[in-house]
């Protein structure tokens, strides 16, 4: 489950070694990985992927932020357990092929020659990488994950249909923003980084209480 291919004619060894491999790789060469890394019917080693991020993350915010884990019947380790378990085996899985689905109908209208379902299931799972320390209860950081997966998104769109950046922006944009703006939360850390108002744009560091307002007009 935990093999992933490299290109459509071979493989990588199995176990969290080749699952830390892939997070590093995808994260600081994105392009070659998207080129190397996705292979048609590959899609169970980028569901474990994405299920492994989404496992730490919430592992991680259910750990640090006060009142993020459920608790059910006064047993919060259980039920915390159970919260992890209900979102990386079920919601994460059910997420990420629906919004491979989305994706699909997108690109059907935006890009005639393409790839096909199983490499954008691939390619929304594997942007998640960065998303791994969003659970961290810094929005600076936590926009940052969601920014950076985004542009992991959009560059994995393009590399692996073979398209023009133009069109994976417009196929990509409401599945990007499903993915890290909503489920990741880049949204909200994004409003409490920057702040609009009538007359000023404030930008926040709310880790360290640094602002910056700049007027409008």
């Amino acid at each position: 489950m935990t093999q992933w291919v490299e290109n459509p004619t071979g493989g990588r060894d199995r176990g969290p070694a080749a699952l830390a491999r892939a997070w590093l790789e995808v994260l600081t060469s994105p392009r070659r990985f998207f080129e190397r890394g996705i292979a048609p019917g590959d899609q169970a080693p980028g569901l474990v992927f994405a299920m492994t991020v989404v496992l730490l993350e919430e592992a991680t915010r259910f750990a640090l932020v006060p009142g993020a884990a459920p608790s059910i019947g006064g047993r919060p380790a259980l039920a915390a357990l159970f919260g992890l378990a209900l979102v990386t085996v079920f919601v994460a899985p059910a997420a990420l092929h629906l919004t491979g689905a989305l994706q699909t109908v997108l690109l059907m209208a935006t890009v005639r020659d393409r790839a096909g379902t199983s490499e954008t299931v691939q390619v929304i799972a594997y942007a998640t990488a960065p998303c791994v320390f969003a659970g961290i209860p810094s929005p600076t950081l936590r926009a940052a994950c969601a920014v950076y997966g985004a542009v992991l998104f959009f560059v994995g769109l393009r590399t692996v249909h073979e398209t023009t950046t133009l069109r994976a922006l417009v196929a990509g944009a409401i599945p990007a923003a499903i993915v890290f703006g909503y489920a990741f939360r880049g949204f909200a850390a994004l409003g409490e980084i920057a702040v609009w108002t009538a007359s000023e744009v404030c930008l926040r560091v709310p880790e360290v209480g640094a602002q910056v307002c700049l007027p409008l007009g």
